[in-house]
């Protein structure tokens, strides 16, 4: 039996009311009111494609042994590099092993589904144990476009293995088709798009029915015989046109998060499928259709092991923890759209040495420190001598993680003088539960609503972007938990 064997997903926590871009761009294209309903997650300034896929494997791998990784791939149409492999930083940043095969899936919308079918074949040749899929993407679209208004951004993690499946994969059927809908070139910073009713009508409307009457035709299927229906489909004429066509009931039809967390690219099928577990039952049967440049249709039944997977944040958890991000011109400057005077103190960025990052190794990318076998005191960075007075043995030491770790604020700042894109800068001592303290920045909260003793979690963001050298340097800040502070 091969299928998914764990699920998480990551939303940032930000959202932005599309009712706000058109306050403040409907006066350029007043078409863009029919697009302007509901609200769409933003990533903060300090999160990318990078960041969210580690967030969305870090929900996924609750439970799971990293050991027992075998493989690694990251699905992004947004990833900050084009030449380095974005799926080994973050490998090395969730400390998975070192021999193990990594993959960057990319330039079409369906690239996730198609990593999902790679990562099954290759757990069913049985070459890897275990794959850990997962996709993101912070897509962008023109200021005052329909695009900006409908894009959001989030991420989604799949475990796929044999043992203790909770979704087997039964089968899939892909098809591949060069319409021009999408596109964009290295030189292109924002997404281009052809005439909207051409990408309804010739794209989702023909090449998403097309893949999942060829998968009912494959596996002798009815429509009627599945519990739900994933289709990544941000258009909602066209889906409705698919529905209809298909004979698929409304009680079946997943729903596509465009209302409350907007079209996130070749994220949206797996954060859907997400979705879908998160409500499913033994037995039941779930189609998941991918689309770009053709459709990957996947055909999955739930196990009696689904019950197990319930404890991960997933989309449900996401969901609840939101903040609102009112001001357009803020959201302007967390994309880097528009120019801010960052000061002297913002101007200066000295050079990153990437021998340094090298040699510190896992130190730096997984938050790695070290852990006194004879006394049991967590210690960062990783020290030969052990700082627990009443011990202090020598190089009797094993690495031990902190960013998987709950910790609590002991001090904090909030400081106006140096330089952040979201002023204040915040940053404070973690003390954390299982012992160790760290010096970290806080992100994700409001300076006001900190407190001595809040909860906070690990979690990657983007340090800072040297954009002179073509450098995005990536390290762990602290934010706050406040379910558990609850």
């Amino acid at each position: 039996m091969v299928g998914i064997t764990s699920y998480g997903a990551y939303i940032p926590r930000y959202r932005l009311n599309r009712k706000t871009i058109f306050a403040a761009m409907g006066w350029f294209n007043s078409a863009t009111a029919g697009v302007a309903r509901g609200e769409k997650a933003v990533a903060n300034y300090d999160e990318d494609s990078i960041t969210m896929a580690v967030a969305a494997a870090l929900d996924c791998l609750k439970g799971c042994s990293r050991d027992k990784i075998g493989g690694f791939s990251l699905s992004s149409t947004t990833v900050p590099y084009l030449e380095r492999q974005n799926a080994a930083i973050c490998a090395a940043a969730l400390a998975l092993r070192t021999d193990i095969r990594t993959a960057d899936f990319g330039a079409s919308l369906k690239s996730g589904t198609t990593a999902l079918i790679a990562a099954c074949d290759a757990v069913r040749s049985r070459d890897i144990e275990n794959f850990l899929v997962c996709a993101a993407d912070s897509r962008q679209g023109k200021p005052g476009s329909s695009m900006e208004h409908t894009f959001g951004d989030g991420a989604a993690a799949f475990i796929v293995g044999r043992d203790d499946v909770i979704a087997e994969l039964k089968g899939s059927y892909s098809t591949s088709n060069d319409i021009i809908d999408y596109r964009r070139t290295q030189e292109d910073r924002f997404i281009r798009g052809w005439e909207e009713r051409w990408i309804r009508d010739e794209g989702y409307g023909k090449i998403i029915p097309e893949a999942i009457s060829g998968l009912l035709q494959k596996y002798d299927l009815q429509i009627r015989d599945l519990a739900k229906v994933v289709i990544s489909c941000p258009v909602g004429g066209a889906l409705k046109g698919i529905c209809k066509k298909l004979g698929i009931e409304p009680a079946q039809i997943q729903d596509n998060l465009i209302n409350s967390v907007g079209d996130t690219g070749s994220a949206l099928s797996l954060m859907m499928l997400v979705a879908a577990l998160e409500e499913a039952k033994a037995g039941e049967k779930i189609l998941l259709v991918g689309y770009g440049n053709g459709s990957d249709a996947l055909f999955f039944e739930v196990t009696d092991q689904i019950e197990k997977a319930r404890d991960r944040m997933g989309i449900k958890g996401h969901m609840d923890q939101k903040a609102e991000l009112n001001n357009y011109a803020k959201y302007l400057v967390y994309r880097d759209l528009i120019p801010v005077d960052t000061g002297i103190r913002g101007e200066e960025a000295p050079p990153i040495r990437m021998s340094l990052l090298h040699r510190e190794g896992n130190t730096l990318t997984a938050l790695c420190g070290s852990r006194c076998t004879v006394c049991g005191t967590p210690q960062y960075p990783k020290q030969r001598v052990c700082i627990n007075p009443d011990c202090g043995a020598i190089d009797q030491m094993e690495d031990y993680y902190f960013y998987e770790k709950i910790g609590r604020i002991k001090s904090f700042t909030g400081d106006s003088l140096a330089f952040s894109i979201d002023p204040p800068a915040m940053y404070g001592l973690i003390d954390f539960d299982e012992g160790g303290r760290l010096y970290l920045d806080i992100t994700d909260c409001d300076l006001a609503a900190l407190k001595v003793g809040t909860y906070v979690k690990m979690n990657l963001r983007r340090r800072y972007a040297d954009k002179k050298r073509g450098i995005y340097a990536y390290f762990w800040k602290a934010v706050p938990t406040y379910e558990k502070n609850e």
